[in-house]
């Protein structure tokens, strides 16, 4: 297989890794990517969808101990059960929606200027929700009772909306309704399994005449890549929030998006348009 292709793939697998749990938008940053890449036809897009796998198991890797101690205790532990319940209330909301509108969003948004103003966009919501005053009842994961779930996976439908941000949607819903900048960052970790996982599943399947086995080498590379950065993402992120506020990130999407749109209205980069 041609180098270059590897070679992006292997760009593009580190950015699904780093910004997949950052309140910055995975999505919206493998357009914007692809797009200059000139990654960004029919298969490319199932490239990107598919290398999520790999920040997900990540996910799966930091949290074994509890996730494993979650399906030992499912026939006999309460709380165990009440994380699942949680988790599958909290899906249900993007599931029905993506099948709604999916289509419909990825054919009018999934372009650079519109992730761009999602991108500036979000960030004032951030700011918003940390300039106001924050006052905690949930501080763990395992407190969280269903109507808590409904309630995030409710804001997590935001992220329908390339340059959202999943991550930052669920968190910030978190925030809003409650919860510790901890339980809402590990939830939205938790949720991404069950979101991400369906959403790779269904998008290969439904693409599987875009998939060849002279393609592997390419997804492998982007799978790694998306692990091995998620990981580190996932780690670093949870120790930030401990001792740190959002505003960080508020400046950063909203630096981004403008520079997005500045190279888009002085024809500086020549974006795609949908």
């Amino acid at each position: 297989m041609d180098l270059l292709i590897l070679f992006k793939a292997l760009i593009l697998g580190v950015i699904e890794g780093l910004t997949e749990f950052l309140p910055i938008s995975s999505t919206g940053h493998l357009i914007l990517a692809g797009d200059l890449l000139n990654f960004n036809d029919e298969k490319g897009k199932v490239f990107e969808i598919a290398i999520q796998t790999g920040a997900i198991l990540a996910v799966v890797w930091d949290y074994r101990v509890k996730l494993g101690g979650v399906v030992r205790g499912l026939p006999h532990d309460p709380a165990a059960r009440r994380f699942v319940m949680n988790l599958f209330i909290a899906f249900v909301p993007i599931a029905a929606l993506g099948l709604l509108f999916g289509k419909m969003i990825k054919a009018h948004l999934f372009a650079p200027v519109p992730v761009a103003l999602a991108f500036i966009v979000g960030g004032l919501v951030i700011y918003w929700a940390e300039r106001r005053k924050h006052l905690i009842r949930v501080h763990e994961v395992d407190d969280l009772r269903w109507p808590d779930a409904l309630k995030l996976g409710l804001a997590q439908c935001f992220a329908l909306i390339p340059g959202t941000s999943r991550s930052g949607a669920t968190i910030i819903g978190g925030l809003f309704i409650g919860l510790s900048r901890k339980a809402a960052a590990e939830f939205s970790f938790f949720l991404a399994v069950p979101t991400l996982g369906v959403a790779t599943v269904y998008d290969l399947v439904k693409h599987r005449d875009l998939l060849a086995w002279a393609d592997l080498p390419m997804f492998a590379v982007g799978f790694v890549a998306a692990f091995i950065s998620a990981a580190l993402a996932v780690r670093l992120f949870i120790r930030f929030v401990a001792t740190h506020d959002f505003t960080v990130f508020v400046i950063y999407r909203i630096v981004f998006g403008l520079v997005v749109l500045l190279t888009a209205y002085t024809g500086l980069v020549n974006w795609t348009v949908h």
